[in-house]
């Protein structure tokens, strides 16, 4: 409901709905709206970092499993029957200036993020200029402008065209 409405559209009636609680069983688990939706920000930013991080470890050149993130990002981001895009791109970087408590969790989520595709990088074959921390912030970058144009109705296709074109700038 977050994903699909943002933080400010998605009624509190949704949210128990889609949640399967009523109003007050949703504030006695969660305290209140705001709370909620960062704790759904980190379930599943922690969710995505699992992901990220098996991703990574996985087999292959750094090229091939940059280039698996970027095409599991994109099935997800793309995922009928909506075109969610990213929770952070879509929806807690429009609440963060209004409500800074959606903003520093967003941040912290974008951090390890970072730090997951650093680890992948620091432990591949790749020259270490750039760092890999600067070729994390390059990915991650990347992650977050495939998120914008899927949320815009990019197709999948032309979005994974585009992921894949970006993988040997990053890795280069």
């Amino acid at each position: 409901m977050f994903l699909a409405k943002g933080f400010t559209g998605a009624s509190l009636d949704e949210l128990a709905a889609a949640a399967g609680l009523n109003r007050p069983s949703l504030y006695a688990a969660f305290g209140d709206k705001e709370q909620l939706y960062i704790a759904t920000l980190r379930f599943y930013g922690a969710k995505s970092i699992e992901g990220l991080d098996a991703i990574l470890a996985g087999p292959g050149t750094i090229q091939q499993r940059l280039a698996k993130v970027y095409s599991a990002a994109i099935d997800l981001y793309t995922a009928p029957p909506h075109r969610p895009g990213c929770m952070i791109v879509g929806t807690a970087a429009v609440e963060s200036p209004t409500y800074p408590r959606i903003g520093e969790a967003a941040a912290e989520l974008l951090a390890a993020i970072e730090k997951s595709l650093e680890r992948g990088f620091a432990a591949s074959d790749l020259p270490k200029t750039p760092a890999p921390a600067e070729r994390a912030r390059m990915a991650s970058a990347i992650m977050y402008a495939i998120a914008i144009r899927a949320r815009l109705g990019t197709k999948a296709s032309d979005l994974k065209a585009f992921a894949n074109s970006m993988v040997p700038t990053i890795c280069g």
